[in-house]
Order: structure tokens, then C-alpha cells, then sequence
């Protein structure tokens, strides 16, 4: 029997329809062959994100179609007709339907979680559209590029978990590179670094890619590794990505919803609390993060011979590293409150002492006061916890009804 394996896309921006052609001809040249896999997309589209229209998003390649089984294009008009059936059938209450359905990072990648049971599929694939299948790996200090089979993996090794997800390269934080001074120290840094990670983002991650210009390259040793790698839980998680990211359909028991604070990032994050009993294993196969859009060229086959280093010299990069600073801040309280509650005031507080030394140093080497927001930010959303970890929970009741209901239709 063919595998319904679906491709989930939560996208904005004109190079999407490019970005799908390589996926797709990507798993045409694949160890997998298309007729053992019936490929459907479904696309969450945002026409607001970068001032995009509709066509845009609309396949229309021929070699493209000719692959694909389906498209479901998922925009509000879509999303409104299903939460009024839903709400009129008493599936859910209005309230709870916003929580799946509503406006959000994390919302948007639970609509396509849920089209992707009501339409059958076996699995499902979520890739970001500024994520790409290829590696580079730099050996003697020029690059060599290497084509990923990111699909492929993740078909031939979600059939034994419950979750797959696999390893970024290229500009996968969003931090620049920082010159040390004696007004703002490394010190410094690494506090405001370790105030506003996890377990993920941490200083020594962060550290590495500063010293290699803000890119992390892949590793030969994980490219020529052909076994998975069962992941392990820490501190109650077990870490996924939110791309490269690989989700079993067929265990609808062991699948849970993304979730972040309104205005947050981390919804990768807070499903991994969910994922302690759960096989979670991890593909050796990379994606290109161009986190910051200047190398949308790879999509047309056109390979840089060098990655740029980030440095802060513009208004954008800046900009950024503020907004995703934020994004985390946001995240955090919640992030203690869930995995280490007993020490959550505590812990609050020497993070709030901490960014209230090291925030006006930042706002000085960047000359912009709008850093100065991360303290606020912070305030709000630490007042906030409790209300977001009931939002989480009922969450998490509403997805069980909404994912049981659309398992059942016919």
C-alpha cells in the first residue's frame, strides 16, 4: 500500500512555490520512489507576513503536480468554516476552537496537524520555507555542499516513533556576531545569553556559532552516520525542532498540539514537555536555515562559495536578534513554571536581577533603547504565567477532541 505522507508548509513569503519544486524533485531523485507515496501538501498561508497575494502560494508547476496527489490550501476562510462546524456540532466550544484555530505560530501548525488526520494521512512533515535540503560542510576552509534527502529519512524512520526530526545548518540563531568591550564584556553577554535560553539555546551553542561568524556548519560525522538517534528526555523533555520535523499519524495517542504564550516563540518547545513517554528519534540529515533570506538563490541550484558572517552593522539584524530576544523572554516564565515549578519565584528573580544589569549595556552597544522592552516583557508575561499554563492545558484537552473528532471522519 502507498504511504499518504503529508508536507506541511506555515509560509509567507514569495520563494515558497521554489521551495516547494526542490522538496519534490528532491524525493523524485530520492531512495524513495514516488510511486510508493502518495504526496500531499497542505499550506497555512499569511498574506500579511511579507505583503504576499494569493498566487504566491498557488501551485501551478506541471513537474510539481504531476507528483503531488493533493494541495490543501488552509487560509481564514477555510479555518472559519471549520470552526463553525466543529462549534455547531458541539465537537468543541467556541473558546476551545480558538485555542487549536486561532491566530498564532503555533495555531497555525495545529490547523495543519489537523487536516492532515481528517484527510487521512500516514504522516506528516513539516518544513519551514526559509529551510533548504542541503549541507554545508567546510573542509579546509572552503565549502562543500552536499544535497540532503530530508524526506526520504523521515518516511523510511517515522514508521518505528512517534516523532522524527532532524539537525539545521547555516544562520540558525538569529544572534550576530558581538565584539567585546570593556563596557559590555563577554560576561555580559553569556548573562543575558543564559537569562533568556533553554536547554536548546544555551552559551556554549550560542559561543560556537559567534566564533564561526553566526553559521553553523554540518558535521561530516552526523552526514555519514546512517542510524537514527533515539533522544533522550532532560529535565522532563525530549527536545525536538520545529522543522525537519517528522510527526507519526497513525499513534494519535502520543500526538500532542503546539502551544506558545500569545506573541511568543517556543511552541517546538512547550510540545517537547508533552514528549517524555513518546519514541522521539533524530534523522542524520540536515536542513539550511537562511534565517536571514539572503540566500533564497540555493533554491535555484546556485551554491554560494562562502557564508557571510552576521554582523551587526544594520538596522535589520538588529531588529531581529531584538524581536527573537523577546520571542524567548516571552517563553521563559512559562517554560520554569512548567519544569521547575518548586523553584520558579526564585529562579524568576535572579533572571529579572540579572537583565536589569546587563539590558542597558545592550541597548548601549546597539544604540537602541527598544532592548530596554525585554524587561517589561519579561514583568508581563512572569505576572501572566498561571493564565498561560491553564491556556496549555485546555489546549491540550481541546486537541484531544478536535484530533479524535477529525480520526473519525469519513
Amino acid at each position: 500500500m502507498k504511504i499518504n505522507l503529508g508536507i506541511g508548509f506555515v509560509t509567507g513569503r514569495k520563494s515558497f512555490k521554489s521551495l516547494v519544486k526542490t522538496y519534490i524533485e528532491s524525493l523524485n531523485e530520492s531512495q524513495i520512489s514516488c510511486e510508493k507515496v502518495n504526496v500531499n501538501l497542505f499550506v497555512n498561508f499569511d498574506l500579511g507576513y511579507t505583503k504576499t497575494n494569493i498566487n504566491d502560494y498557488i501551485i501551478t508547476d506541471k513537474n510539481v503536480l504531476d507528483i503531488v496527489n493533493s494541495i490543501c490550501y488552509i487560509d481564514k476562510y477555510k479555518i472559519s468554516e471549520e470552526i463553525n462546524y466543529l462549534t455547531e456540532h458541539n465537537i468543541v466550544t467556541l473558546d476551545e476552537a480558538n485555542l487549536i484555530f486561532g491566530e498564532g505560530y503555533a495555531m497555525k501548525r495545529n490547523t495543519i496537524l489537523y487536516f492532515a488526520i481528517k484527510y487521512k494521512m500516514d504522516c506528516l512533515i513539516f518544513i519551514d520555507d526559509d529551510e533548504y535540503p542541503v549541507a554545508p560542510i567546510e573542509i579546509n576552509n572552503e565549502l562543500v555542499w552536499k544535497g540532503q534527502d530530508i524526506l526520504s529519512a523521515h518516511i523510511n524512520s517515522i514508521k518505528n516513533s512517534n516523532i522524527t526530526y532532524g539537525y539545521q545548518c547555516g544562520y540558525i540563531s538569529p544572534i550576530p556576531v558581538i565584539k567585546f568591550t570593556s563596557s559590555f564584556t563577554e560576561n555580559d553577554f553569556k548573562i543575558f545569553i543564559k537569562s533568556i535560553s533553554n536547554d536548546i539555546i544555551n552559551w556554549n551553542s550560542i559561543k560556537e556559532k559567534m566564533i564561526n561568524g553566526g553559521i553553523t556548519y554540518a558535521d561530516p560525522k552526523v552526514i555519514n552516520k546512517n542510524s537514527t538517534e533515539n533522544v533522550k528526555a532532560i529535565n522532563g523533555m525530549k527536545f525536538i525542532s520545529g522543522s525537519n520535523l517528522c510527526f507519526n499519524l497513525k499513534e494519535l495517542d502520543k500526538l500532542y498540539p503546539f502551544y506558545n504564550p500569545p506573541g511568543a516563540r517556543g511552541e517546538d518547545t512547550f510540545m517537547s514537555t508533552c514528549l517524555s513517554k513518546c519514541t522521539v528519534k533524530k534523522v542524520p540529515y540536515y536542513t539550511f536555515h537562511d534565517g536571514f533570506s539572503k540566500y533564497q538563490h540555493i533554491l535555484k541550484g546556485i551554491l554560494p562559495n562562502k557564508l557571510h558572517a552576521v554582523i551587526p552593522n544594520t538596522d535589520s539584524i538588529a531588529t531581529r536578534f531584538l524581536l527573537a530576544s523577546i520571542g524567548w523572554i516571552r517563553y521563559k516564565p512559562l517554560l520554569l513554571y512548567i519544569t521547575n515549578r518548586e523553584n520558579y519565584q526564585i529562579t524568576i528573580d535572579i533572571i529579572r536581577k540579572n537583565l536589569y544589569e546587563v539590558v542597558p549595556k545592550i541597548c548601549h552597544y546597539f544604540k537602541d533603547k527598544r532592548f530596554l522592552n525585554i524587561l517589561s516583557e519579561l514583568n508581563l508575561y512572569a505576572s501572566n504565567v498561571k493564565k498561560h499554563y491553564e491556556d496549555f492545558q485546555k489546549t491540550k484537552s481541546a486537541w484531544i477532541k478536535v484530533k479524535n473528532f477529525a480520526s473519525k471522519f469519513q
